[in-house]
């Protein structure tokens, strides 16, 4: 039982107070924010979040955060994923506690406007042996660092709000599931009798355009017209209600997925070659940086480089070698000296697997970006 390892009174009354507030919440956000709000006020600290994974792991895909007002939020932009420090928790599945984490070799990847921070507390959220989360707590008030007893309080906090999460995880999918069999059936409604109605009609009123004339018959030969694209328009309809094809399950298909989601923002479609068994040696926590790298550059190339063509090859040998080239603006005066957040990022998910990221000027006068990292050897 997590309580019993709080022993003073006025925590363990906090705690409680805390865990009933966090099951109260239903969706999975509201459910997020009080824990972050309660490891915030349990650990005295001057900021606080917590995020869960997919399932199965890999990064983060909600997250909530405490003590960080909306305007450093909207500055920070997007929520982190789980590369550098805040992903150490989710790998080793044990707490991390540091007196300062500015001095961590994994302390990479912050946004130039984050907040600094100072002291760090972390735990993570396990659910049936497996990591679905983690709690955090930074910057103890009053300066000094987190302690043993910090660390009790936020383990018990984990394991009694991990519930509360699954719970509203559980609760979405039934919500999405319900919502599929929802947009299914008016499909099958639409088809089976709307279409078939208009279409009835429509050959009815045919069937008197022979027997009209002048004015009657161009006001029924109208109505027909109007009909087949009603039909058209409804048959549109149906197209949009029925579910999307499942997502690929090979890697190499979630690459070209992530180059086809690009292609609004960049105004064309990436080239995308892929060469080795990319499918069979890239493990899952090595293929979910790939594939937010590859959609980080391909934004980088969307917002920044004014680019008419982008080519991307992925490349498997003894690493796994990530290759974009634009003919758009490049890299500009500076820029290899301040890289901006999105060079920092996919920099930060290379080196934490051991890799490294280049940016060079291209042939066509544009960027080639090279991001390579190594890959476990095969098993005999």
């Amino acid at each position: 039982m997590p309580y019993r390892a709080v022993a003073d009174p006025a925590q363990l009354r906090a705690l409680l107070g805390v865990v009933v507030r966090v099951h109260e919440a239903v969706e999975v956000t509201t459910v997020l924010r009080r824990v972050a709000e309660g490891a915030r006020s349990l650990t005295d600290a001057r900021y606080a979040a917590a995020g869960v994974t997919g399932r199965g792991g890999g990064a983060i895909q909600v997250f909530e955060a405490s003590g960080v007002d909306t305007a450093t939020a909207e500055a920070i932009g997007r929520h982190p994923t789980g590369v550098g420090l805040l992903g150490v928790v989710l790998r080793d599945r044990r707490p991390l506690r540091l007196a300062d984490l500015r001095t961590d070799a994994a302390a990479v990847g912050f946004p130039a406007s984050h907040p600094p921070m100072r002291s760090l507390l972390a735990v993570p959220l396990v659910l049936d042996d497996d990591v679905c989360g983690a709690l955090y707590a930074a910057d103890k008030l009053g300066g000094g660092e987190f302690t043993a007893d910090d660390e009790r309080l936020l383990e018990a906090l984990a394991a009694t709000s991990v519930g509360a999460v699954e719970h509203g995880r559980l609760l979405e999918q039934v919500r999405e599931l319900t919502l599929v069999a929802d947009r299914e059936r008016i499909a099958r409604d639409l088809h089976d009798t709307v279409i078939q109605r208009l279409f009835a009609v429509g050959l009815e009123l045919q069937s008197v355009l022979p027997m009209t004339a002048g004015e009657v018959g161009q006001v029924v030969d109208a109505a027909v017209d109007d009909l087949d694209d009603i039909i058209r328009e409804v048959r549109t309809a149906i197209f949009a209600l029925e579910p999307a094809p499942r997502r690929p399950v090979s890697l190499r298909g979630r690459v070209h997925e992530v180059c086809v989601e690009a292609v609004p923002a960049l105004g064309f479609a990436p080239v995308l070659t892929v060469t080795g068994p990319l499918d069979d040696v890239v493990p899952e926590d090595v293929a979910a940086e790939l594939l937010a790298t590859v959609r980080e550059a391909l934004t980088n190339v969307a917002h920044h480089a004014g680019a008419t063509r982008c080519t991307i090859a992925v490349v498997v040998g003894d690493d796994l070698l990530l290759l974009v080239v634009d003919d758009g603006s490049g890299l500009g005066r500076g820029a290899r000296r301040t890289p901006g957040h999105g060079l920092a990022d996919m920099t930060a998910r290379a080196e934490v697997l051991g890799g490294s990221l280049s940016a060079e000027p291209a042939p066509e006068g544009g960027v080639a970006l090279a991001w390579r990292v190594p890959l476990p050897p095969i098993a005999p």
